[in-house]
């Protein structure tokens, strides 16, 4: 899938290393365009350990790099897609559209500085990667773990705040037992604040969960519960 593009990064590398029209280029060329797919934001480590490595070996390592590619292109998509495809956009995303929702054009702003401070840390590998060379993936295979532990991690604390930030809803009902008059929103907070949003998103959680359920079912089951609560006046914004 990107193998011919991963060749393409390389060429003029590889045009140094190996000389132009050479059995040896050739060879790394036809060995390059193997199948390869990986996370867009951790393939520069790959290429980076990759170039140290045939620039000291030569072609006589053209297998380990072959290798090399294949043990990491998942571990770093499964890694690099959670962190910079979905986590770092739902954060600085919910922020700044949030910002922007109220009127604040500093979000704007927040957006665009992580934006470029991802292509930094791209750029800024590449070049690590290849002057720690091989070693680099010795040292990787014992922090990959710890990293996709924290990743997860952060990943739930985040969703956790975004439910009690961004789902704005709470009970409009107060019902009527004789002359006592019960606020349900009131006594839900002194259990739990924001418990209404955090059992919204639990359900709708569970929903998705379920066989045949897609996300656009969701969506339109959530959007006739909430159109027919608010009009018997139960929930409200």
């Amino acid at each position: 899938m990107q193998g011919s593009g991963y060749l393409y990064t390389i060429l003029p590398q590889l045009r140094k290393i190996y000389g132009d029209n050479t059995p040896e280029l050739k060879q790394a060329m036809k060995t390059h365009t193997q199948f390869f797919n990986t996370s867009n934001f951790f393939n520069t480590i790959i290429t980076g350990i990759d170039l140290a490595i045939e620039e000291r070996e030569g072609i006589k390592a053209i297998d380990t790099v072959s290798g090399l590619k294949a043990g990491l292109m998942g571990p770093f998509a499964s890694i690099g897609d959670s962190i910079f495809g979905a986590l770092i956009p739902t954060i600085f995303g919910a922020l700044a559209a949030n910002m922007a929702i109220n009127g604040n054009p500093t979000g704007i702003f927040i957006w665009i500085v992580a934006q470029m401070a991802v292509n930094v840390f791209r750029w800024k590998q590449l070049e690590f990667a290849y002057k720690e060379g091989i070693s680099l993936v010795t040292t990787m295979q014992h922090r990959l773990t710890a990293l996709t532990d924290a990743a997860t991690l952060m990943g739930v604390f985040m969703v956790g705040a975004l439910a009690a930030t961004m789902v704005n809803v709470k009970f409009a009902w107060v019902p009527n037992f004789g002359d006592v008059t019960v606020d349900m929103q009131n006594n839900l907070d002194m259990i739990l604040p924001r418990l209404l949003p955090a059992g919204i998103v639990g359900a709708i959680y569970w929903m998705l969960g379920k066989k045949n359920m897609t996300s656009t079912k969701g969506i339109l089951i959530v959007l006739v519960v909430c159109v027919a609560l608010s009009a018997l006046g139960i929930i409200s914004k």
